[in-house]
């Protein structure tokens, strides 16, 4: 089993950590996010440090207890750097363009498919001749970059054998051969 909830998580400068209740809010100079915790988990912050203990060694209590351990280490990360998603389109004709919040993609469909971004979350669009355009992410919101990252590769997923279609950059994918003669 995972001993990540053992772990201290260390409070950075310029961030506030709140605990109330069953509810940790976490304030930085990006943003504020704030997560509701199960009353079996203790959570104590002393001296710029959190610490999560269980009650027992149930299955139950250890699976939580590393799970909220993450959570708050992820806010806190958030709100004091942020975390960066970037998507690359990879097809010939396909482009990306945004105006403010709204995210335009060419996907080779009859129409352009318009996508109204969460405003916590920024878009970047980035098109260099020669280069495959890119879609840049960014937010204080781990789980919500994801969500929307996850949404804008749902329309064209990579498919196997010339590896069009929207793929995360870095990410490597498995090919297929085409048809033997």
């Amino acid at each position: 089993m995972s001993r990540i909830g053992k772990n201290p998580i260390t409070v950075p400068a310029g961030v506030t950590v709140d605990i109330k209740d069953n509810t940790v809010t976490v304030k930085g100079k990006l943003g504020e996010l704030s997560q509701e915790i199960t009353s079996d988990i203790k959570v104590t912050l002393e001296e710029g440090t959190i610490t999560l203990e269980r009650p027992t060694e149930a299955k139950d209590h250890k699976a939580k207890h590393g799970l909220y351990r993450a959570l708050i280490a992820n806010m806190i990360e958030g709100v004091s750097n942020g975390f960066t998603k970037e998507l690359e389109l990879v097809g010939v004709g396909y482009r990306a363009s945004n105006q403010g919040q709204k995210l335009d993609l060419a996907l080779g469909f009859s129409h352009n498919i318009v996508l109204d971004i969460a405003p916590e979350v920024k878009v970047e669009t980035i098109s260099e001749k020669g280069k495959n355009p890119i879609v840049k992410l960014s937010s204080y919101d781990k789980q919500l970059v994801g969500t929307v990252a996850a949404k804008i590769r749902s329309f064209r997923k990579p498919e196997p054998y010339k590896g069009k279609g929207i793929k995360f950059v870095g990410e490597v994918l498995r090919r297929k051969a085409g048809k033997s003669a």
